[in-house]
This record gives C-alpha cells, sequence and structure tokens, in this order.
C-alpha cells in the first residue's frame, strides 16, 4: 500500500479559517521515499513535498523505532545583499517522527496534534522571524 497519486494540503493562508487547497502530485518514487510536485513546480522554481520512511530494527528486547518525516520546499525570489540583485533561494521545512513500535494509534495522534498546535502557535513567529530562543 502506498500513498495516494495526489495530496491536496487545505492551507489557511491567513491563519482566518478560511482555507486554499494545495495540491501536490506524485512526481517521483525511489526506495522509502516519495516526491510530490506543485501546481506550481518548475526546474527554477521548485515546489515539493516528500515523504520519508525507515523501518524500525530490534535491538535486544527493544522493538525498535518506526521513523517517518517530510519535508517541504518551496523556492521564492529574494533580494540579495546588494539591494538589487533578485535570488531565488528555498524555504525548506522538515518534520520527522521517530516512533517506538508498539506505541498506540492514539498516542501518536496526540503527538501529532501537539505539533500541530506548536506549528500553529504565535511563537512561532518569534522563532521563525525574529529568530528568538
Amino acid at each position: 500500500m502506498s500513498l495516494p497519486e495526489e495530496v491536496t494540503l487545505p492551507v489557511d493562508e491567513l491563519n482566518d479559517g478560511t482555507t486554499v487547497d494545495y495540491v501536490f502530485t506524485r512526481f517521483s518514487d525511489s526506495l522509502n521515499t516519495s516526491t510530490y510536485i506543485g501546481a506550481d513546480h518548475a526546474t527554477d522554481a521548485r515546489d515539493l513535498l516528500k515523504f520519508y520512511r525507515t523501518f524500525s530494527k530490534a535491538n535486544g528486547n527493544f522493538r525498535g523505532v518506526k521513523k517517518s518525516a517530510f519535508k517541504l520546499t518551496w523556492d521564492q525570489s529574494v533580494t540579495g545583499v546588494d539591494g538589487v540583485s533578485v535570488l531565488t533561494a528555498p524555504i525548506i521545512g522538515d518534520t520527522s517522527f521517530s516512533i517506538p513500535e508498539g506505541t498506540s494509534d492514539a498516542a501518536i495522534l496526540v503527538f501529532r496534534q501537539r505539533m500541530i498546535a506548536l506549528l500553529d502557535h504565535a511563537i512561532m513567529d518569534k522563532l521563525n522571524i525574529t529568530q528568538m530562543v
């Protein structure tokens, strides 16, 4: 069983409850990785969504951890240091999970919901924009 051919993300761009659908279409697969592209993707303007997995390996009596991750890459036009040149540079966001084998589905859901709450929290502006820690 694999991921679907399309992934639609209902994005609340203005954080006001109104969503815009971003559709990503399967582009390529390799061992343990699936790559999707957005509608505006081009070779010189990336709009990528990638999924990764690593299967668990038992160690002694511990059943190990299954790892999964996703990565968004979205190229942006930014002004260079000279104040004139326009450069292309990506915004990259990685989220990864390390889940011990045997963890309940309910606990995994609560953990994901905590991550969503953190990503949507105002503290992220302080971290992402002003780089406060």
